[in-house]
């Protein structure tokens, strides 16, 4: 199935039940359009701008450089959405999961992982995925639906309200990263994601800058460069394994984009050097591709890319098919691509009591039946 084709398939509800249209997710010439909508100036949407994304109000009556007639429409016509919160859990490492709710029930998890002087928030980009990767939890729930720009949108912000980071602090941020890592393929719902990203890289609002966003990928070839050109943003390879073979079988989008024309589309990212790396995520299996001739081999592969390697220990779920390698293992994978020059970090796993690590994330959301979906819109 073609991006485009998969976009159309799947795609959220267009509108809420309410009948009110919700201004989060809209960009700032749909904003400027709205205001001329309704009979106001262009500066109305930078107004309002500053309110929804530099500090975080919700409430039009608190929007004081606002009319009061205004304000009034504003809430007649319109609100500041948030996803719901099904369940909220907190680790005892201090990360935190959050399983938010859509405006259709839908459900997807969020995480932040805080650091001493920084913080992460792993943001979904689906409901379920359509992957199948064998190691990974969220492989396990088919494909429900994309999620729009204002639902990838306000998993930031429902994470930058449970931290009080409002308004928008330039320096000391607890969610200082963002990492399209959660759930989903985030490049089989390009156009959404980097509408949010954009909105999220908008200096004059959550201003997070592009060198701490970074968007992980499994290797829909095709949408790479175009990731590179219009977002600039910091690649991450879900690799996982060095031979086709292999990846066909734990990676099955190998089968449609094999690794030489992975590779081939590597070298060729937009801004890409040595200060601008691509990161190839590894998690390690237990005797399936952690053997020494594999780290050897990996070398090689990106050998003529700008790279870092990230060691993912294995986090098991309920019937997972894989154990974690062992440390020893791990270390001696993680000393020949070292010795090599690459950083390759074994990272840490974070949250694993809450099921927040990676790989683990999931949720119960179910794909509507299409006579459900039109017995809905007809009530």
């Amino acid at each position: 199935m073609s991006s485009e084709k998969h976009a159309a398939t799947f795609a959220p509800p267009a509108v809420d039940a309410s009948g009110k249209r919700d201004l989060i997710g809209l960009d700032r010439g749909e904003l400027e359009a709205l205001m001329a909508e309704v009979g106001e100036p262009k500066f109305r949407a930078r107004q309002l701008w500053h309110w929804l994304y530099h500090r975080g109000e919700r409430d039009f009556e608190k929007m004081h450089n606002l009319s009061k007639e205004f304000r009034v429409r504003l809430a007649d016509k319109f609100y500041v959405g948030r996803p719901g919160v099904a369940v909220s859990l907190a680790s005892i490492d201090g990360t935190h999961k959050w399983l938010l709710e859509m405006r259709d029930g839908q459900k997807v998890e969020a995480v932040h992982i805080p650091e001493e002087d920084r913080g992460t928030l792993c943001v979904s980009s689906q409901v379920g995925c359509t992957l199948t990767c064998k190691f990974c939890h969220t492989g396990t729930q088919r494909l429900v639906r994309n999620l729009a720009a204002d639902e990838i949108l306000g998993q930031v912000l429902h994470a930058r309200d449970h931290l009080g980071e409002w308004p928008s602090p330039k320096d000391g941020r607890m969610l200082s990263n963002i990492v399209m890592m959660g759930m989903g393929e985030p490049l089989y719902n390009f156009d959404a994601v980097a509408k949010a990203l954009k909105i999220v890289m908008d200096g004059e609002g959550i201003a997070i800058s592009k060198r701490r966003i970074t968007l992980s990928t499994a290797g829909v070839v095709p949408l790479i460069e175009r990731c590179g050109a219009e977002l600039g943003v910091n690649l991450a390879i879900s690799l996982h394994a060095v031979t086709d073979e292999l990846r066909d079988q734990i990676v099955p989008i190998n089968k449609k984009y094999p690794i030489k024309e992975l590779m081939a589309a590597l070298e060729n990212y937009p801004g890409l050097s040595n200060a601008r790396r691509i990161t190839f995520e590894y998690v390690m299996l237990k005797g399936v591709n952690d053997s020494p001739a594999d780290a050897r081999a990996l070398v090689k592969l990106i050998s003529k890319v700008p790279a870092k390697v990230n060691l993912i220990p294995f986090n098991p779920w309920p019937g997972a098919p894989f154990e974690r390698s062992t440390p020893a293992a791990i270390r001696d994978f993680s000393d020949i691509v070292f010795d090599a020059g690459y950083s390759s970090p074994v990272r840490t796993p974070r949250g694993e009591d809450i099921m927040a690590a990676c790989g683990q994330l999931k949720s119960d959301s179910v794909k509507q039946r299409r006579s459900e979906r039109d017995r809905e819109a007809a009530a």
